[in-house]
């Protein structure tokens, strides 16, 4: 499965309480929450580029698949990261006690990310 491609959000479940279980500002919160942000992944092989831009704040990642990275998580934070693939369409990995999945469907990406009982999901179409 090759996950190449431009995708905007559409809906999302949860935003709110997960951004405030991360940590991220209320006022972020606020100025985000209504965005219909755009992810574009670019796929070599085992090798991705991932940049979201949600408003003005672009999170850019770069990781090779089973190898440990450095990523930025939405709040800005640095951390190290495996991804891994999963089921052929699933990008899989863990950090700061969160799961982060994405997947792509179709024309559809879900991102999930769950962190204790909360689960957030981001639904986006590819433009």
């Amino acid at each position: 499965m090759n996950f190449s491609g431009k995708y905007q959000l559409q809906t999302q479940e949860n935003f709110e309480p997960f951004m405030k279980a991360m940590g991220v500002p209320e006022d972020l919160i606020q100025k985000w929450k209504d965005v219909k942000g755009v992810t574009e992944i670019v796929q070599n092989g085992k090798h991705f580029k991932i940049t979201v831009s949600t408003g003005n704040k672009v999170t850019k990642n770069e990781f090779t698949l089973g190898q440990e990275s450095d990523m930025e998580t939405m709040s800005g934070e640095k951390v190290k990261a495996v991804v891994n693939l999963e089921d052929g369409n699933k990008l899989v990995t863990v950090f700061k006690n969160v799961k982060f999945v994405t997947e792509v469907k179709g024309d559809t990406l879900t991102s999930t990310m769950t962190l204790g009982d909360i689960v957030f999901k981001r639904f986006s179409k590819r433009i």
